[in-house]
């Protein structure tokens, strides 16, 4: 049901490049991108992710229980995937493992604050 989702940055390079290492991990690339804008997926058809300069002109600020999900395929992809968000310059907000009933994610925070996590259905 989700067609994409959107960040907003108070540093589109920085962010760009944080996603762009990250995402070239799952084998996203980008598909769309302005001077506002930056966005990857792994097709046009597929839902995407975006980060953006907040149309109004004010500071990107994080919203508190905001949190998007970045599905993986195995256990060993999300641990892969959380070091390396750390690796870039995201911090830890929950290591990788199981949350019960066969829920397995690692949490973070990218370099705005925003939080995500990379999760797996196990079994």
């Amino acid at each position: 049901m989700i067609g994409y989702t959107l960040f907003g940055t108070n540093d589109l390079d920085r962010a760009a490049a944080f996603y762009d290492a990250l995402f070239a991990e799952l084998g996203a690339r980008r598909t769309m991108q302005t001077e506002r804008f930056v966005a990857w997926g792994t097709s046009r058809e597929a839902p995407g992710f975006g980060v953006t300069k907040p149309y109004d002109g004010q500071a990107a600020t994080v919203g508190n229980g905001t949190m998007i999900g970045l599905a993986a395929d195995s256990p060993a992809t999300v641990d892969r995937l959380h070091r390396k968000a750390l690796e870039l310059g995201g911090r830890d907000e929950g290591a990788p493992g199981d949350r019960g009933g066969g829920f397995y994610a690692g949490y973070f925070r990218d370099l705005d604050g925003n939080k995500l996590n990379f999760f797996c259905m196990k079994g």
